[in-house]
């Protein structure tokens, strides 16, 4: 049995993805820092269970990181998967979950960690930008890679076209990521992570695309 804690503080669609995939968990729960987050309700949708742990009312940023981690440990978690938890988390709370927290981000890491990815990404006129998954550590957004996806810049995009391009590849590969996690095939060998089953040597990117 494996159980699942998916971290949200806003409209969760990564939480939507993860709640579509059918995923090989028999518990899922799903705990925001916000009371209005617009995902609790779309989560209530899918029969999930809800919990709130509301930043605002703690005094600090560990008071609050103790009072989630036991919410969180209530539900027994196999895999901690954040998505969309606008908060930063301390270090104690990153080292209690340690090889069982992990994140998404909208970039390519370790290639613009932070806030702001996209505008970032055109204002250096990369060729390619994307999404990674990866293990948290206390370094924000740094941790082994689990899995990237990669999109063409193009010489028309906005950050908002961008976004929405990256977005469909999040909502790809964090349920993949997830997967592979609560089937055990993920495994960490010096900071690197290695993934059962999956052979990625004749794997290459180009862009622009050397054949066009």
């Amino acid at each position: 049995m494996k159980s699942l804690v998916i971290l949200i503080s806003g409209r969760g669609s990564n939480m939507q993805a993860l709640l579509e995939a059918s995923l090989p968990a028999t518990s899922i729960t799903v705990i925001s820092n916000n009371p209005a987050a617009e995902g609790l309700t779309l989560a209530q949708a899918h029969g999930i269970a809800t919990h709130v742990v509301d930043h605002r009312v703690y005094a600090s940023r560990e008071s609050f990181d103790a009072a989630l981690a036991e919410v969180i440990d209530a539900c027994q978690p196999d895999l901690v998967a954040l998505a969309g938890f606008m908060r930063i988390l301390c270090d104690q709370f990153v080292y209690h979950y340690q090889g069982k927290l992990i994140n998404i981000h909208p970039s390519l890491l370790p290639a613009f960690p932070g806030l702001n990815t996209h505008v970032r990404a055109l204002q250096e006129g990369i060729r390619i930008h994307g999404c990674t998954v990866h293990f948290v550590t206390p370094e924000l957004d740094h941790g082994p890679v689990i899995i990237q996806a990669a999109v063409p810049v193009l010489s028309r995009d906005t950050p908002e076209t961008l976004a929405a391009r990256v977005l469909a590849q999040e909502h790809r590969i964090y349920p993949q990521a997830v997967r592979w996690f609560l089937q055990e095939r993920l495994t960490l060998v010096d900071g690197h992570v290695e993934i059962m089953g999956v052979n990625r040597e004749q794997h290459v990117l180009y862009s622009p695309d050397l054949e066009s």
